[in-house]
């Protein structure tokens, strides 16, 4: 069992999406095969030493996304292209997203934006961001000396 946080908008954010989506497919006029713009999803983690971001974009070649940093925004573009091996009017059902989509994030003034990297695998770009090394919690270890008051 796993404990999730519970975030109240969670389901606000879900359903304005959806409806974004249903009248920017209200609003095309290209066909059958649609290629609206979509926003992956992101899990965004943080610990004592990095922040990490985690973006669902599967079927994108590598070559395909960009990453970059500038002025504490993170911005990630990508683009999933449509193959045109199958004829439009033999397809039944088009439910998957393709065209480009665009993400960023404000990044807190505790990231060392020199120290970002990036990975993809399995269809997921994960990104880990360092924090400062004055941003990072340290530990400062108390000495008590019995019998002498405390000077004032």
């Amino acid at each position: 069992m796993a404990i999730t946080r519970w975030d109240p908008f969670r389901e606000v954010v879900a359903l304005q999406n959806r409806m974004n989506s249903l009248f920017r497919d209200m609003n095309e006029d290209s066909g059958p095969v649609t290629t609206a713009a979509f926003t992956p999803a992101a899990d965004i983690y943080e610990d004592d030493k990095k922040i990490a971001i985690k973006l669902e974009v599967p079927g994108i070649d590598e070559k395909d996304l960009d990453v970059s940093v500038e002025n504490n925004t993170l911005t990630i573009k990508g683009e999933r292209k449509f193959e045109k091996e199958e004829k439009e009017e033999n397809f039944h059902r088009v439910e998957r997203r393709y065209g480009s989509f665009f993400r960023a994030f404000t990044l807190p003034s505790t990231v060392d934006t020199e120290h970002v990297s990036a990975n993809y695998q399995n269809g997921v770009l994960k990104l880990e961001l360092k924090k400062k090394p004055e941003a990072q919690p340290k530990q400062i270890k108390v000495n008590v000396e019995k019998g002498k008051p405390l000077a004032a």
